[in-house]
């Protein structure tokens, strides 16, 4: 199995997680926030769950799909990250939409946007690193 194809299948299942994490008794506050930082919708665990279908799927097909997957995956996590930093909402959940710019501290604008600006960030690095596994 190509590397491109594993960190695909790593990421599906990262992704499953995500979606997962409001579900698990003890990682939510009262209000909902998962570890306290951040409160995830069916905006969110729609988002998590395709994107994990997506990967899976990518990983399942071929290096040359998974090189794709990570590459566009990244592209599309990575920005929504820095609109998060700068807006307070995000894109693909509809954050920016439904809410707008929500005027929150800075570091909490940072957690809230790590996840995705390191997965999207890794897998846009990863799919240029591994490329030659995928001509």
């Amino acid at each position: 199995m190509s590397k491109l194809r594993l960190i695909a299948g790593l990421y599906a299942l990262a992704l499953l997680g995500a979606a997962a994490l409001n579900y698990i008794p003890g990682l939510t506050d009262e209000q909902g926030r998962a570890f306290g930082i951040f409160a995830l919708d069916i905006y969110d665990d729609s988002l998590h769950l395709l994107s994990a279908l997506w990967a899976a799927i990518a990983a399942w097909l071929s290096a040359r799909a998974s090189r794709a997957f990570l590459f566009y995956f990244g592209i599309l996590y990575f920005a929504d990250g820095l609109l998060g930093l700068v807006t307070g909402s995000g894109y693909l959940d509809l954050g920016i939409v439904n809410y707008g710019i929500v005027d929150l501290p800075f570091g909490f604008k940072i957690l809230a946007n790590l996840p995705h600006l390191f997965l999207g960030g890794a897998a846009v690095l990863a799919s240029r690193v591994f490329a030659r596994e995928a001509p």
